[in-house]
């Protein structure tokens, strides 16, 4: 277990090369299919912006495993793009040809081709995990609705936390900002695993079932597809965390805060925040003890696990701290008038507009 007094993080924002590794359950009998699948879906994505290579293995001990790796100039180029209707349609071929798949995402930290490397030293330096895999979802109620979707979230069941003897689901965090709502997980083991598990159980789908009706996104999770194409739409991905473990996150205050960027911003309010985070990490009286930054296209989602009262320290609730660093956060967002960004009250106005009502918190039992 990682000791109290660790500093934990990660990062899909340090611009290292990503290596995507896909393992791959084949049907038997759908291995032409497969083959012409990946073809078909090599030569398009060849063109994404960020593709540099893949590559199609098939296992020496088990023909039906197979294994699909790619390299891209950053996770981001990724992340925009496996979390994109373009992408849901090029492997929509290969669902029928496949029983399961898991995928698995490194930064490239250093190369050695023919025994020379290529790279003396790390790209960047090594990061100190927890263990914990973070993530988040988000979609948008009928305005209108946003009393009566509040109340089915804050109402359900949790769920049977233990998936199997390596995956567990450790804690689930609802907010809502107006009609928008976000669910943070964090996941001890495999992700896809432990929301698989989350999304069979009979609560879960009794919850999912009461909020269909107020969807902006229509969706019939009965149907493979539409389940899909609204879960990929509703991805969040973390791209940076750093503070203490989460085993140390007992009697924190936890927040949530939505910085809706100007379009083309997102990525740039991401490391805004993030460098903020990383200088507040290293001093052990910051008010922000742990913060997750969630990113997808302009839509930017914080979690803060907070020392005390958000209000006592308004600007490093937002990530902003001191005048400057507010107006510069500020002229990246895409804010209304009520949140003007300079004079007095700057950081409370940014922190009233954009923090986010919390629904509610559940943590798994531990033991």
């Amino acid at each position: 277990m990682t000791s109290p007094t660790t500093t934990v993080s990660q990062s899909a924002l340090d611009d290292s090369r990503l290596r995507v590794v896909l393992l791959v359950d084949v049907v038997s009998g759908a291995e032409d299919r497969f083959l012409e699948a990946y073809a078909q879906m090599s030569r398009r994505v060849s063109a994404v912006p960020g593709h540099l290579s893949d590559q199609l293995c098939q296992s020496i001990e088990n023909p039906s495993q197979w294994l699909i790796t790619s390299e891209w100039e950053s996770a981001l180029a990724f992340l925009a793009w496996v979390d994109s209707p373009v992408h849901l349609e090029m492997v929509e071929p290969m669902h029928g040809c496949v029983r399961d798949t898991r995928s698995l995402r490194f930064s490239v930290m250093r190369e050695t081709p023919g025994g020379v490397p290529v790279t003396e030293h790390l790209t960047a330096p090594p990061r100190r995990g927890d263990g914990v895999v973070r993530h988040a979802i988000t979609f948008t109620v009928r305005p209108g609705s946003e009393p009566a979707v509040a109340d089915i979230l804050a109402g359900y069941t949790s769920p049977q936390p233990v998936v199997d003897d390596t995956t567990r689901l450790c804690r689930t965090t609802l907010f809502m900002h107006r009609n928008r709502v976000v669910r943070a997980v964090e996941v001890r083991g495999e992700l896809v695993r432990a929301l698989r598990h989350v999304a069979a159980q009979p609560e879960v789908r009794a919850v999912e079932k009461a909020i269909d009706p107020y969807l902006e996104q229509e969706r019939d999770l009965n149907d493979p597809i539409s389940a899909r194409t609204f879960f990929a739409n509703a991805a969040l991905p973390a791209v940076h965390h750093v503070g203490v473990p989460a085993d140390s996150a007992e009697g924190l205050r936890r927040h949530a805060l939505l910085y809706p960027a100007k379009p083309g911003c997102g990525p740039a309010v991401a490391r805004f925040l993030a460098r903020h985070d990383e200088r507040g990490a290293a001093r052990p009286d910051e008010p922000v003890a742990a913060a997750t930054v969630f990113l997808r296209d302009d839509l930017v989602v914080r979690l803060v696990d907070l020392r005390g009262p958000a209000a006592e320290h308004p600007a490093e609730v937002i990530g902003a701290a001191g005048p400057r660093r507010t107006a510069v956060l500020a002229r990246l967002l895409d804010l209304p008038p009520e949140s003007a960004p300079h004079g007095a009250g700057a950081a409370e106005r940014l922190l009233a507009a954009h923090d986010m009502r919390l629904i509610t918190d559940r943590r798994a039992a531990t033991g």
